[in-house]
């Protein structure tokens, strides 16, 4: 099996698979070196998804078992059924690098080292952007917590939770009434009453450009 690009009778071979009379014995030694092998986790992770990857075992889907033993590595390494990070996401975000930095190792010596510091990279992107979303939810439970017998209704409700997500543009009467399907007159009065309750502030402006944020 062949990984190819470019027109007929001229393309470029990217990555060439074991032959298929050695899928098994390949097959064999990556799973035993999987179940037994000691290593620091993440680095098993990495090195698990690169060796299944480049095995290739399967006419189609080797990517997708490929990360999801990569992310049975990172669980074993979380020692939990939560995660809140995703290398899955990184490598689709850095899907060409991705396959830059595959082709270069798989055509390279046994040094893996580039690939190892690729991957690591990637995983700290992914905890960061893990951290930045569970500082949202944390604000978001803070806020809830201590306003639960407030009474907001449902448009407000909607409305605050977009803001603490990351509200796109600026919030404004017209955009309140077009995202909770109500009137102008009615998304004013519920902003207003956010207002007066201290929910929100007014941004600098006036008249139809009033803009309006979290008041913290």
């Amino acid at each position: 099996m062949q990984v190819v690009s470019g027109p007929e009778g001229n393309h470029k071979v990217h990555f060439e698979a074991p032959s298929a009379d050695r899928v098994p014995m390949e097959m064999d030694r990556f799973l035993g070196w999987f179940e037994n092998q000691a290593m620091d986790p993440v680095l098993k992770a990495a090195v698990s998804h690169l060796w299944f990857v480049t095995i290739h075992p399967l006419g189609d889907g080797n990517g997708r078992i490929g990360r999801a033993i990569m992310d049975m590595a990172l669980a074993r390494a979380d020692q939990t059924n939560q995660r809140f990070y995703s290398m899955t996401e990184q490598i689709h975000k850095h899907k060409n690098t991705y396959y830059e930095i595959l082709e270069r190792t798989q055509k390279r010596s046994l040094d893996i080292t580039e690939w190892i510091v690729w991957f690591l990279k990637r995983m700290e992107t992914a905890l960061e952007s893990a951290e930045g979303v569970l500082t949202i939810v944390r604000k978001k439970q803070v806020f809830w917590d201590a306003h639960r017998e407030e009474g907001f209704n449902e448009r407000q409700t909607k409305i605050i939770n977009m803001l603490f997500d990351g509200f796109f543009g600026k919030l404004q009467t017209a955009k309140y009434a077009k995202i909770t399907k109500c009137s102008n007159d009615t998304a004013l009065r519920d902003l207003t009453d956010l207002v007066n309750r201290e929910i929100l502030l007014k941004e600098e402006g006036g008249g139809r450009s009033t803009s309006y944020a979290l008041a913290n």
